[in-house]
């Protein structure tokens, strides 16, 4: 698969079949993606990965917190306030996947029941946890960006499909227990990996992108 390829077939998939993940792959693309770049070679990330009876261990403990209520958030998922373009992308993704569902939008509780299936990481095999110190500034954040791209486009060369999830930066507490993560880290965000279910209405979804001239200025060529 050329990289454009690998490119082009990503998306965040939110419906996954039952059908297994050999964790040889998953170490492989692991160590393939680990040589994305990182400034002074620092390599900031931290992985979990969780399957099996674990992961079905973390998805009762989940759903235990989640009905005790809200965790601290790790940080701030999107900027307050946040202006436009962004503000419309956003809101334009939504309503595409709502809309791909037969959600209508006065329709909250519906919403609010599809969006709880991102804490069962839409069904799929395996969960992705990545960590940071909390030392680290936006440079290494950007390097660990950077390291999960690498992983997601791995994991389609694998024939494997993928949804980052930083919805887990809600519950950090329940995460920080079940993984034992040290005090001197945070988490980022979680990745459901495994096989899209490709019946399922929520995967016709491929969100739109803006076109170059709306982000890319030329100077001198």
């Amino acid at each position: 698969m050329k990289v454009s390829e690998a490119l082009e077939s990503r998306k965040s998939v939110r419906a996954f079949t039952d059908a297994p993940v050999d964790p040889a792959v998953i170490r492989r693309v692991l160590a393939t993606a680990s040589r994305a770049p990182s400034g002074g070679n620092v390599q900031p990330w931290h992985v979990d990965v969780v399957g099996g009876a674990e992961l079905e261990a973390l998805k009762a403990q989940v759903r235990e917190a989640i009905a005790k209520g809200a965790q601290t958030p790790e940080y701030a998922i999107y900027p307050e306030g946040l202006g436009e373009p962004y503000k419309s992308r956003r809101f334009g993704i939504g309503e595409a996947m709502y809309a791909a569902l037969g959600v209508p939008r006065e329709d909250k509780a519906g919403r609010m029941k599809w969006f709880m299936r991102n804490f069962a990481f839409f069904d799929a095999p395996v969960a992705l946890f990545t960590t940071v110190a909390r030392t680290m500034g936006p440079p290494q954040w950007s390097d660990l960006g950077m390291f999960l791209q690498s992983v997601m486009l791995m994991l389609r060369e694998e024939g494997l499909d993928s949804c980052a999830q930083e919805c887990w930066a809600i519950y950090p507490e329940t995460i920080r227990g079940f993984l034992g993560t040290p005090p001197e880290r945070m988490l980022f965000c979680g990745m459901a990996i495994g096989h899209a279910d490709t019946s399922a209405p929520v995967n016709t979804l491929h969100s739109a992108r803006a076109p170059i001239e709306e982000f890319a200025h030329f100077r001198g060529i």
